[in-house]
């Protein structure tokens, strides 16, 4: 069921997507203030439900693309995403029915969000990634045959690139990630436009809601003095992200973080409170595996979630500091996510991985 977002919802939509953010996606803080300011200017924002979008719409996702890190130096306008939606729109030479996020999380839960106020448009509940990835191939639209390019790229000062490399998404980010760099580490996009029969076929469904029901349960269960895990736990189990594990408690002891590429890479570990066990993260924006004593408790496409130990506030990758006392938990993907098709795309070898994937709920 379709549904109106207002200033209301912000603040539990934002922690939930960061929560199904791994770490990454950018920062939702600085997405949430720009939803409030474009609502406060604009008005309410329709989510449409995917079962709704009519089969002929023509839907254009927006994101913003970049590291992550970059983001708390250049703040966007607001305005960025709706210039490359526009540029996109002219070389399409049709008009967007309705805008729709590539991720669930971080930042880029957001991005559609702001496009959505200040053009007008609905905004679809339903993404790409189930979660956040760094690259741009990494999608469910992609993995089952929708192209990413054209794709339009915009900078700060408005200027716009479009990119078509048919139907080689890889190479389209590769391109990408280069312009990015070149306009200061972080740009805003229009890509993987599709009908609407495409969305039902290839979308993760009701994701927006999902990040708003995951914010919501958090802050609900803090307000009842009740754990908070347990709370997002009983959230989950009726939803497509059925399983959650918790990975590891402890105080993180060590992080080394890098901005290369137009990525933020680097790992971090965590030693148990009585320090005889160890937990391991490698992250590329977003954490990509949990490592015990060594051994692999969640891997990339299911989600490695750090939290504070006593709010279970999310922790991204750029905000992680030594001395911080976390829990990690492990949450399982949608099968959609699991498939041979899609973890040739997104699974622990197109990260460079040395593990197999195997569920969260098998090995945690």
């Amino acid at each position: 069921m379709s549904w109106q977002l207002t200033e209301d919802h912000l603040d539990d939509l934002a922690r939930g997507a960061a929560v199904l953010g791994t770490g990454g996606g950018g920062d939702p803080y600085v997405g949430r203030l720009l939803v409030q300011q474009a609502i406060r200017e604009f008005g309410a924002i329709m989510v449409l439900d995917p079962s709704e979008v009519d089969d002929d719409a023509l839907v254009i996702p927006t994101a913003q693309m970049g590291a992550p890190t970059v983001v708390h130096e250049k703040i966007p306008s607001g305005n960025e995403p709706v210039v490359a939606l526009r540029a996109l729109e002219r070389h399409l030479g049709i008009a967007a029915t309705a805008t729709m996020p590539i991720e669930c999380g971080g930042i880029n839960s957001m991005i559609p969000l702001v496009v959505a106020a200040r053009t007008g448009l609905p905004v679809v509940d339903a993404d790409g990634m189930g979660r956040a990835f760094p690259e741009l191939q990494m999608e469910t639209f992609g993995v089952y045959g929708v192209r990413g390019s054209p794709m339009a790229v915009a900078g700060e000062r408005c200027e716009t690139a479009v990119i078509d490399t048919g139907a080689d998404n890889k190479r389209m980010e590769w391109l990408a990630r280069g312009i990015t760099i070149r306009l200061g580490g972080v740009a805003h996009i229009a890509e993987y436009s599709m009908r609407g029969a495409d969305v039902k076929r290839t979308a993760i469904p009701r994701t927006l809601t999902l990040a708003h029901t995951v914010g919501k349960a958090i802050r609900e269960a803090r307000e009842n003095n009740a754990d908070p895990l347990t709370h997002l736990g009983e959230a989950l189990k009726d939803t497509l992200y059925r399983n959650l594990r918790v990975l590891f408690r402890g105080k993180v002891s060590d992080v080394e973080r890098r901005t290369e590429a137009g990525f933020a890479r680097g790992h971090a570990a965590v030693l148990s409170f009585d320090g005889a066990h160890k937990l391991e993260l490698e992250f590329q924006n977003e954490h990509l595996v949990a490592l015990v004593d060594g051994e692999v408790r969640c891997v990339v496409p299911d989600l490695v979630c750090v939290l504070e130990a006593e709010q279970a506030e999310p922790i991204t990758t750029e905000t992680l500091r030594y001395g911080q006392r976390v829990t990690v938990i492990g949450i399982s993907t949608p099968d959609l996510m699991r498939t041979p098709e899609a973890l040739a795309v997104f699974g622990p070898a197109a990260f460079g991985l040395p593990y197999d994937f195997h569920p969260v709920e098998d090995l945690a």
